[in-house]
């Protein structure tokens, strides 16, 4: 007893001590369940959503100068056997190119017809059609006075929108912002008359159809037109960034992998560089011709036309992408009591909330590559030289084809032992796993 006695009070005097230096220094408190908070909401103007919605989906900005006058993109659809060349585009080809259709534009009578087998989908006349139609996501068909395929341009759609495959794989109703990540780019180009660009790049065709053919689904190189650069230190061919989601982006600023410019001013350089659209862009960082030798023999850094189609059309635009909310995941698709512990490792042991903060889960902050512990490639084709932190929402939906700019994380659990590894976390592979299972249900 007077041993218990002399030892109750250092047991006190330590028991204070630990309680005060958790209530100092490590105190969080553990969540019971899942909190994610809602996203950042924006003051937007109706008028301008509906009109950006339409550019989003309709709005070439006069890009068929490029897609039709250059590459020809309309002759390669119609094929030989309707005034094109070469075997032209059917349904099942542009769908197996990962092109998608608006169920939701084609007439009941069309889907019928589908449905009895009495529409040739192997025929490029029926693309032509649904064209007509303006039913495949993202790409525009004008017509001649005879009912005749003219020319075709380019919309924002073709790359940053999907479909739910509600009718069949492909065709479905549109979901605007998510990333088409089944879309092969470049064998889309590569079927087209590739001399123009063989002739900007400065090489032979052969060479822009191998490098082409092998960009993957879901890629498309925005650092192409600006520095020509297709392989890599070592000679082999350079990796290829996925195709962005356009959702989310509420609180997001700047945008691009690499933290380009703001949203207005990316989709301009999008419009007018990269898609070939007759609009005005300046941007002086893009008049180096030590690392942007392509943009500044276009003059892309400087773009001046008659009539700017693109301008008018960007605070439209920009309120619409601004309005394309995160996809939330679906109930059961996460196990909600490792998210919950996870929530808790992400606030606290992981470390994730000082770069993933607020409720945009991004603090809009520019880091070196060392600071994120990859390579500098992608980073060091941008005027910034950085890259910036991802937003986190609807992380499922961006899921195919892997993490990080280029994917060269193909899951979640690569991510998160990634920067395990590089922050020296020490995470167990349980922890690991709760906080996969965190980032799931954001």
């Amino acid at each position: 007893m007077k041993i218990g006695m002399k030892i109750l009070p250092f047991l006190l005097i330590s028991f204070s001590l630990i309680f005060i230096k958790c209530k100092d220094d490590d105190f969080i408190d553990i969540p019971t369940e899942l909190n994610i908070p809602p996203p950042v909401e924006l003051n937007l103007n109706p008028a301008l959503v509906e009109e950006g919605k339409t550019t989003f989906r309709f709005n070439t900005y006069g890009d068929e100068a490029f897609w039709s006058g250059a590459l020809e993109l309309d002759k390669a659809i119609l094929g030989e056997a309707n005034g094109g060349f070469g075997q032209g585009v059917s349904p099942n080809t542009a769908l197996s190119l990962g092109l998608k259709v608006d169920a939701e534009a084609l007439p009941q009578s069309v889907v019928d017809d589908i449905i009895a087998g009495e529409i040739d989908l192997d025929d490029p006349a029926t693309t032509v059609a649904l064209l007509n139609l303006n039913a495949v996501l993202g790409v525009i068909g004008n017509f001649d006075d005879q009912g005749n395929l003219s020319s075709v341009g380019i919309t924002c759609a073709l790359c940053h929108s999907t479909v739910d495959n509600s009718f069949t794989s492909g065709i479905g109703s549109r979901l605007d912002g998510w990333p088409n990540r089944d879309l092969n780019v470049g064998a889309i180009i590569a079927a087209t008359n590739t001399t123009p660009l063989a002739e900007l790049l400065g090489t032979d065709i052969p060479t822009v159809d191998n490098v082409l053919n092998n960009w993957g689904r879901g890629r498309f190189p925005g650092g192409l037109l600006l520095d020509g650069i297709v392989t890599t230190s070592d000679g082999t061919l350079a990796p290829v960034t996925l195709i962005p989601a356009a959702f989310g982006l509420q609180g997001i600023n700047p945008v691009s992998y690499t933290g380009f410019s703001d949203l207005r001013s990316w989709a301009n350089f999008v419009a007018v560089v990269e898609l070939g659209g007759q609009g005005n862009y300046f941007d002086p960082r893009l008049n180096d011709p030590d690392q942007f030798p392509i943009a500044v023999a276009r003059g892309s850094f400087d773009v001046q036309v008659d009539e700017d189609l693109v301008t008018p059309k960007l605070d439209g635009l920009q309120q619409y992408i601004q309005s394309l909310l995160a996809p939330k995941p679906e109930e059961g698709s996460f196990d909600e009591v490792a998210a919950i512990r996870g929530q808790y490792l992400f606030n606290g042991k992981a470390q994730c909330i000082s770069c993933h903060s607020g409720a945009a889960f991004a603090d809009n902050i520019l880091r070196t590559p060392e600071e994120v512990g990859i390579d500098d490639f992608e980073a060091s084709r941008s005027p910034t030289g950085k890259y910036r932190t991802p937003p986190l929402r609807g992380l499922f939906a961006k899921a195919q084809g892997g993490y990080f700019h280029d994917g060269r994380f193909p899951a979640l659990s690569d991510v998160v032992s990634h920067y395990d590894d590089h922050f020296d976390l020490e995470l167990t592979t349980e922890e690991q796993n709760d906080l996969v299972e965190y980032l799931n249900a954001l």
